[in-house]
């Protein structure tokens, strides 16, 4: 049986830029493939929703793949995130952000149920899951229930925001 090199985030730094997603997780170098534009249109539209509600009351920021290190040996990089202004203070401005983002959101599958822990595990308040197939949005929670967004996007993060499903899916 082959031997699995695990790695920490300070070696996982050393890989070039080769145009992939790469994420280190518990150790494991996992890599994707780079995003197909169904997937890239979901990211812009969340993200397009979200911004002006959360520049209007300026709650912190939103990104589209940002990295997160949430140990030693775990690097995250959500499709789209939610970042606190308290949480954007902490840490050095040019390195990675340390912790788990309040919002995660993935419309990828891969090793979903893991991340989702180990979101939850280093402070994430909430992670969504967007299905672009059936257009749908299941919000789950770190106390492990979850919700399908049926009438609409909304979120205690983001009180009196609301966006109906169809701009997210456009």
């Amino acid at each position: 049986m082959p031997t699995r090199t695990l790695l920490t985030v300070k070696e996982f730094e050393k890989y070039q830029d080769d145009g992939k997603k790469h994420e280190l997780i518990q150790g494991e170098h996992v890599t994707l493939p780079p995003a197909k534009r169904p997937h890239t249109r979901v990211q812009q539209n969340l993200q397009d929703a979200l911004r002006p509600y959360v520049r209007e009351h300026q709650l912190g920021e939103l990104h589209i793949e940002a990295g997160f290190k949430l140990s030693s040996n775990t690097w995250l990089q959500p499709d789209v995130s939610f970042v606190r202004s308290a949480q954007m203070q902490r840490g050095d401005p040019n390195e990675y952000y340390e912790g788990a983002p309040a919002l995660a959101e993935s419309n990828s599958a891969a090793q979903l149920d893991l991340k989702m822990e180990l979101y939850f595990a280093h402070g994430a308040e909430e992670v969504w899951v967007v299905y672009p197939k059936t257009r749908r949005v299941r919000a789950h929670f770190p106390d492990g229930h979850s919700e399908t967004l049926a009438s609409g996007l909304q979120s205690a993060l983001f009180p009196g925001w609301s966006a109906p499903l169809s701009d997210v899916f456009a």
